[in-house]
This record gives C-alpha cells, structure tokens and sequence, in this order.
C-alpha cells in the first residue's frame, strides 16, 4: 500500500512520507476506501514542531510490524492541525469530552463516516505509567470493530449527536460596559502571581492578549494596577529562559512558574504577539526594556522565520541534534559554564555565568542551564556583555540548527505584519515596515484569489488547496489595517474591507454568532465554533476588532453592528474566564474609547511636520486608535475627506463617537488628545 503524503504542502505531512504507514491526507477518498474495504480510520493529528508527534512516529510510525498493523486493519489518516484548524477542532472538542484533557499527538478513531468512536493523545510502544501500548490500543480498536460493531456504531452515534448539539450560549448581542470590564480586571488579579508575573500556575504560557486588555484599561481608565500586572509580566518573562536572551524571541511556554525552563520551540504566532505588546508597552511606559525587546523580537521574526518569498515560517522545532547524532530538546539553546569558558576564556566566561545565571548544577537537563537574566544581576560593562553575547552567538549558530516549518499560514501571518508594521513605525525601522509590506504582498498574489477568499497555507510558493478560516481573514484584515494606519496606502484598507465582507457574509448566522468555517466550507460532523483565545486570538474576537477598527476607518454601520454583537461573547465570559477572553476584552476597550479615529494631512506625504504629527497619532495610548495619514485634499482614505491645511500646515483632526476636535497642528496638543 502506498503512502500518500509526497505531494503535499505541509511539511508536517512531509515529515511522515517515508513512514512504512501507508497514510492519506485528510480527504473524501480515504473516507471512500474505509468504506469500501469495511476498516476502522485512523486519524493521527499533529504538528511539524510538536516534541511528543516526534516522539511518537519514531516509535510507532517508523515500525514496520506497527505499519504493517496499521495498512492491514486501519486506514490511516494524518492530519496537519496547523493546516486543518477545523478538523483539528472538531475531533479535539471530542478527545476533551471523553477524556477530560487532550493534546497533540491526537489519536482519534473514526467510523467511514468520521464518526468518532475512541481517543487518545500519545500512546507508547510499551505499556507504562498506566498507559497501554498503541499495538495494544490497535488491537482493542479492531476487536470492537470486528465482534461489536453495534456497539461502535451506538457510541459513535452518540458522540456526534452530543457534539452536533453543543451550541453555544454566548449572552447577548450587546457589547461589554464598565461593569464587565472591571469585572474581568479583578478576575485577572485574583489570578496574577506577584512574585513571578503572569497567571496560573505551571506550565505558565506568555498571556499576551490578556496584557494588551491591561494596557489598554490602563490607558482609558488609569488603573494602575492594570499597568502594573502587564509590565512587571513583560519584564519577567523578558529576564526568563522562556526569551532567548542573546538572539531574541520567546519559546512557546515555560514548564515552570518561573519562566526559567521553556519548551523550546518558536512559533510565529508568539512572537508577533509578543513583538506587539512590548511595543505597546513601551508606547506606555518608554521603558527600555520593552524598545529592546521589541526591535529584538522583530528582528528574530524577520532573521529567522522570514521565507525567500516574503512571508513567514510557523515555528522553529524544540529539538535539535546535540552533536552526538541524537535529538534532544533544548540542545540549541543551553550552556554549562565549562562551554561558557571554552569559547570566552576564564574570566568572560565567569562573568557570563554570573550575568545569565548558569551554575554548575544546571537549571535544564544534565548541568545544562537555559540563560536568563537573574533579578539581582548587578552593574555590568555594557560593552563587555555586548562581546559576550556576541561571541556566545556566533559559537551557538555553529551547532545544528532547530528544523523550521516553512509553511506559511495566513492568519499568522497578518499577526506578524500588524507587529512589524508598528515596531518599525514607533523605532524608525523602515526595514521593518518594508518586511511587513512584503508579506501582505504575498498574501494578496498568493493567497487571496480573484474573488478575495483566502487559501490559508502556502509554502515554497506554492499554495495549499485549504480553504482560509475565521481567524485567517480575521488577522489577515487586522494586519492590512496596521499597514493602512503606518503607510497611508488606501490599498491594504481596500483589501481588509474585501476580506471583512466575506466575514459578514459567510461566517456570521443571524444571531450575530460567529463560526470558524465558511458556509460553503467542507461540512465536518460539526461546523467549529470557539470564542475563546487560547495561543492566538480566536477567529470570532479577531474579527470583532478587525470589523470595528474598519468601521472606524471608513464609517461601515455593518461592520460596526457586526462587532457590537460578537462582543457579546465578550460581556458573557470576560468576568468569568478573563484569561481566556484577552483579545476579546482588548477590543472591547477600544469599544468604550470609540475607538477614536485620527486623520492626519500634509502638503506632501515628505513634509516633516506632516511626519512628525502621523508618529504622534501612532503613539498614542487612546485603545484601539485608527490612524489616516495622506495628502490635504486626497482620497487614499475615507478619514482623509474634508481635511485641509490649517493656515497652510500639517493638521490633525481627531473625532470620537460622531463629535470632532478642533483640528490641531500641534503634536503635544494631539499626544493630550490621543490619551486619557
């Protein structure tokens, strides 16, 4: 029997094409031969960076008696989930509903029908820690199968009848008021660990939409505690080993409460989260740690995750080879102290030791530690750590490298470029902004067809056949706006307002409600809905703010009625769940604020007072603020009309809730404007 996955996309999938396991991609004919030779389907869902998929294929996926199993009873189905969000989320909500918990790998047993009928996550090769073997998981499966097929036939019934009716009870369609909002802040400090930053206990993950919704409270209302939470977080986990201190970006979530050990792999999605919220951080506070690392994390984005066609990889793997042929997690990123003294002699590399907390027991693995920036670090020569760092940089990139995933996922995408497009506004980073463009231009020749629906992958230049989800028209439009308010090219809101009316009209139901896939999507046993944010912003509170941040930029009463009612989700969960409602209680901020919208005009787009007030009305703190920047008299953008020249200068005008300022040509006149 053949394996299918030679000509697919996903370099997950490419990963598994040699396997002995004669896998099909995720398709109607798969589902056809399980009914045609009356098997089982296996459905094993994972991702290119994921340590335990890893794990398991080597195990499992690898053996030819397992394989030979597997192409003899099953037919095996393998699913990228950063590919097939939808499916991933179906079979994901059933594995949570049966087991209590899930996780990838995901291992979920289907009828022909892709009925569900048993679950699991990884499975060993030998029995242990309570587990069963998947040989002996295998051989359950097919018994069911064989001897008590009406039973399998009940239970997967049953589970699909139970998903099919989980509707969700989103509230209302009003949109969150003050109450809520307070209510949501106090559940987050119930929840905030003073001693380390963050929320919860262990593993603790980077709460970066939970931080834009305090910097934004703060902003509106000046709670100082909001401000409070969100900076000494951002510092916490930038003095972590979760950042990496000599190239910048974060890893995906530390396994301590400390932010010390990380689970190594980078994804892009954290990253450009993260690059947004230091930014925004500094924008608040001017803090140097957050400039710093912001333009790091920026620079790490387009350093390492950059593609030869100007879009964005997902993710930098946690494992690597340690030298020995063997992959180990980590091995990239760790030091001993005597590694640190062989590449920078006795004295630097005494000194780095003390600087980035590496002792002779180790704070990882075997001696090993995870370089972090110890709170009592003490007075240090600028220029002499610079040497270090530098040294320790160029000694590291000579080991073998992390694998990266090429591919190319359009919701993540607009993530990166909404972040690079305002870390290169604020710090005079033309280079940033340039990177953020070229990727927005790859979406547009290569994504979007002639209808502007969204593909959501590509790679290598080459576009996945995977239609785009929510999230992926969602953050694609937010990160078009981000470069509509930075550059002035009336273009990107063009494209944002062609990607937010297939959202009005192919993923709202007339309740207001939001689904994850289009009503022409591939019909699943269930159409996925999920308004939370987990990793990233969920598709559902994504468009909420990229639907009211485009109502602001042109006067659309669609969109904006659009978002009031999905931000009803917002005002039903953002005092019960706060941590899982970040994004969500963020746009609802910028609803209270207006949001307000700022149009600023020039004689030219060179003029250096015109320059000057475009950057005042970028940094200004007022939650969710839209920006026009362009000639007096141009109709580039909808804010732009009627704008003239004051007495012949450069003029901001700024409006809120149907009532406008006195234009103003004055920047410290608009920077009181644009705050509190």
């Amino acid at each position: 029997m053949p394996n299918r996955l030679a000509h697919e996309t996903s370099p997950y999938l490419l990963q598994h094409a040699d396997n002995p396991v004669a896998w099909w991609p995720w398709s109607a004919e798969a589902f056809e031969e399980a009914r045609r030779t009356n098997r089982p389907v296996l459905l094993s869902v994972g991702y290119s960076s994921c340590h335990w998929c890893h794990v398991m294929a080597h195990e499992s996926f690898e053996d030819q008696p397992t394989a030979d199993y597997l192409n003899e009873h099953f037919v095996s189905v393998k699913v990228d989930r950063e590919e097939r969000p939808d499916v991933d989320a179906v079979y994901m909500e059933a594995v949570q509903a049966a087991t209590g918990q899930g996780g990838w790998p995901m291992t979920v047993f289907l009828t022909p029908d892709a009925e569900p009928f048993y679950f699991g996550t990884y499975f060993p090769p030998a029995p242990r820690h309570g587990m069963p073997s998947f040989r002996q998981v295998l051989e359950g499966v097919r018994s069911a199968w064989t001897d008590r097929r009406d039973e399998v036939a009940e239970v997967a019934g049953k589970i699909t009848r139970d998903l099919s009716q989980r509707e969700i009870d989103y509230g209302s369609t009003e949109a969150p008021g003050e109450e809520e909002l307070s209510g949501a802040l106090l559940g987050l400090t119930r929840e905030y660990d003073p001693q380390r930053g963050g929320f919860g206990g262990a593993p603790k993950f980077p709460p970066s939409m939970a931080l834009e919704f305090l910097l934004r409270h703060h902003a509106r209302t000046g709670a100082e505690g909001a401000l409070e939470m969100a900076r000494d977080t951002c510092e916490r986990m930038a003095r972590g080993g979760i950042y990496d201190q000599l190239a910048g970006g974060f890893a995906r979530y530390s396994v301590d409460r400390e932010w010390t050990v990380p689970h190594f792999e980078k994804m892009l999605y954290d990253n450009a989260l993260l690059c947004r919220v230091y930014a925004h951080l500094w924008r608040s506070t001017g803090s140097d740690l957050a400039r710093r690392v912001a333009v790091e994390t920026a620079d790490f984005l387009v350093r390492e995750l950059r593609t030869t066609e100007g879009g964005f990889a997902s993710a930098l793997d946690a494992d690597s080879d340690d030298g020995t042929g063997k992959h180990v997690e980590g091995a990239y990123y760790v030091w001993t102290p005597a590694q640190l003294t062989e590449v920078l002699g006795e004295e630097d590399g005494g000194l780095a030791a003390q600087y980035f907390g590496v002792t002779e027991d180790g704070t990882f693995e075997e001696g090993q530690s995870v370089l972090q920036l110890p709170q009592d670090e003490g007075v240090f020569d600028a220029d002499r750590i610079a040497s270090i760092k530098s040294r320790l940089l160029e000694a590291r990139s000579q080991r073998p490298a992390p694998g990266r995933d090429d591919k190319v996922v359009a919701a993540w995408n607009g993530l990166a470029i909404a972040a690079l497009a305002e870390t290169g506004a604020y710090f005079d980073r033309p280079d940033l902004v340039e990177a953020a463009v070229s990727a927005a231009d790859l979406l547009v020749r290569l994504h979007l067809d002639e209808h502007a629906k969204l593909a959501r992958t590509s790679k290598d230049g080459q576009v996945g056949a995977n239609a785009g989800v929510l999230e992926d028209y969602a953050d694609v439009a937010e990160g078009f706006l981000a470069l509509a308010s930075v550059t002035g090219e009336g273009v990107w809101l063009e494209f944002a307002g062609f990607l937010l009316d297939h959202v009005l009209t192919g993923f709202v139901d007339e309740s207001g409600a939001l689904y994850d896939t289009a009503s022409d999507a591939e019909q699943l046993i269930r159409r996925p809905q999920d308004p939370t944010d987990n990793a990233t912003p969920s598709g559902w509170t994504a468009a909420a703010g990229a639907l009211l941040s485009y109502a602001a930029q042109t006067g659309a009463e669609p969109h904006r009625t659009a978002a009031e009612r999905a931000l009803g989700v917002v005002k039903a969960l953002g005092p019960r769940v706060p941590r899982f409602i970040g994004w969500g209680l963020a746009v609802a901020e910028a609803y209270l604020d207006g949001p307000r919208e700022v149009a600023v005009v020039g004689p030219s787009l060179d003029d250096e007072g015109a320059k000057a007030l475009h950057r005042t009305a970028l940094l200004g703190t007022a939650p969710g603020a839209v920006v026009a920047f362009g000639v007096a008299g141009s109709d580039e953008l909808p804010l732009l009309a009627d704008r003239p020249l004051v007495d012949g200068e450069p003029a901001a005008y700024v409006c809120r809730n149907f009532t406008c300022d006195a234009p103003t040509t004055d920047q410290e006149r608009l920077r009181t404007a644009l705050s509190r």
